[in-house]
């Protein structure tokens, strides 16, 4: 729960869900279908999807009706400083959202939270093979995606800096040819004069 929530509050509440629907649901249980722990993942999974649909429909409510609140200079920071610490997973990430949900479901419980593929194909209810076939797809995708969005992004990123140093060096280019004399006439600035 904790690589999908940022919140600690709602991973401790979504966690506890989890062992009560374990609980409510244990009768439920079939072991020829996967072991224990896909059994427990895919319980996380239906819990955190309606976790994020009414996180979604709260936050629509909310913003529809609520101010808006001005940023603090602490505010900022923390904000800037999260910012760069994911940049170098960006990529990756942004990948992984373009994915279809059948691929991403099989990416997310093999890549991020370590099934196995035959327990991960239990926990969305799949067989071994279509989760391996989906794997396979998933990472060839993410590994063509996150290079082509590395690419746009560092592109990008060149792109605004060369122009802001670009715009910065004509002004002081201009500044620097040009003084202002006493009757406010532009003179240029000769070289060792001061």
């Amino acid at each position: 729960m904790a690589r999908r929530t940022t919140d600690p509050h709602t991973v401790d509440d979504l966690t506890t869900d989890v062992f009560l629907a374990a609980i409510d649901t244990a009768a439920s249980y079939r072991p020829d279908r996967g072991s224990e722990e896909a059994w427990l993942y895919g319980i996380a999974r239906n819990l955190l999807a309606a976790e994020h649909r009414r996180a979604a429909k709260e936050l629509h409510k909310t913003g529809r009706a609520a101010g808006r609140r001005h940023l603090d200079p602490d505010d900022i920071t923390r904000i800037e400083e999260r910012i760069d610490a994911e940049r170098a997973a960006r990529p990756l990430l942004t990948a992984l959202e373009g994915l279809p949900e059948s691929l991403r479901a099989i990416a997310e419980l093999v890549d991020v939270d370590g099934l196995t593929v035959n327990d991960a194909a239990a926990a969305l209810r799949i067989r071994v093979g279509t989760a391996r076939v989906r794997l396979h797809r998933a990472r060839r995708r993410l590994a063509t995606e996150a290079t082509e969005v590395t690419e746009v992004t560092e592109a990008t990123e060149v792109t605004e800096v060369t122009e802001a140093t670009e715009a910065t060096e004509a002004t002081e280019a201009t500044d620097a040819t040009r003084a202002t004399d006493a009757t406010g006439h532009a003179e240029p600035i000769l070289e060792g004069s001061s």
